[in-house]
């Protein structure tokens, strides 16, 4: 169902939750609010209304962050590995496929032949394994320091959000883009997650463990949120 908010319109779904949340998704800004089973429409308006400025702000936000171009895998595209800007040497050569690091460059050796779709994973891939390398020694530090312990971790690509926890089985999950940002940005995020087991939600508490923990964190994601996202219409 949908909920008229002067020149906003949420999107409403009830499930069995405890709390209201509020959600507002890229490009356009769209809102999203997850009620539990028992509100009634009137208290969701309500909700919704006080914070009226703050999805206005968001959408705001949102719509002005700038967007990636779609990737065409051509040769001298640009590409980025951890908020570096590299240029894409392709190499066709009927063997195994493969992607080095050279200098500026990123060598995508393929076949003849090899779709858009078929370079597409394979770099997409390359971005998983880099931060397969790198987000298990963000972990081990950190967990000392929260005193939290991460069961697994998943790297997946996510089109509404650049991670996400689940605190009963004490796992947390990171966007593949998050290899295309620099590293500074992908701690925090992994910080963010992991102080969710914590804290579930982002209420003071959360807030008061994150600047313990991180004094610097709302600058990290101002820096992150201000970098340009991929170019698609994200789901929710």
């Amino acid at each position: 169902m949908q909920l008229e908010l002067g020149s906003i319109t949420a999107d409403v779904v009830q499930k069995n939750i405890k709390n209201v949340h509020l959600s507002v998704y890229p490009p356009a800004g769209q809102v999203r609010i997850s009620a539990p089973l028992h509100m009634d429409m009137a208290t969701i308006r309500v909700f919704a209304l006080s914070k009226l400025s703050w999805i206005k702000a968001q959408q705001q936000q949102l719509q002005g962050q700038a967007r990636e171009t779609p990737r065409e895998y051509l040769e001298r595209e640009s590409h980025y590995l951890w908020g570096e800007r590299y240029l894409l040497k392709i190499k066709e050569i009927d063997t195994a496929p493969a992607i080095t690091l050279k200098h500026r460059h990123i060598a995508l050796q393929v076949r003849p032949d090899t779709t858009h779709e078929k370079k597409q994973a394979l770099m997409s891939h390359w971005y998983r394994q880099q931060l397969k390398a790198v987000i298990p020694k963000l972990i081990a530090k950190w967990e000392p320091i929260l005193n939290v312990k991460v069961a697994t971790f998943y790297i997946q690509q996510m089109k509404t959000k650049w991670g996400s926890c689940s605190p009963h089985s004490h796992s947390i999950r990171l966007n593949t883009e998050l290899a295309k940002k620099p590293p500074r940005c992908l701690e925090y995020v992994v910080v963010h997650e992991m102080v969710h087991l914590l804290e579930p939600t982002h209420n003071k508490r959360f807030t008061d463990l994150m600047n313990q923990y991180m004094p610097h964190w709302t600058h990290l994601k101002h820096e992150l949120n201000s970098l340009p996202v991929r170019h698609e219409q994200w789901d929710y």
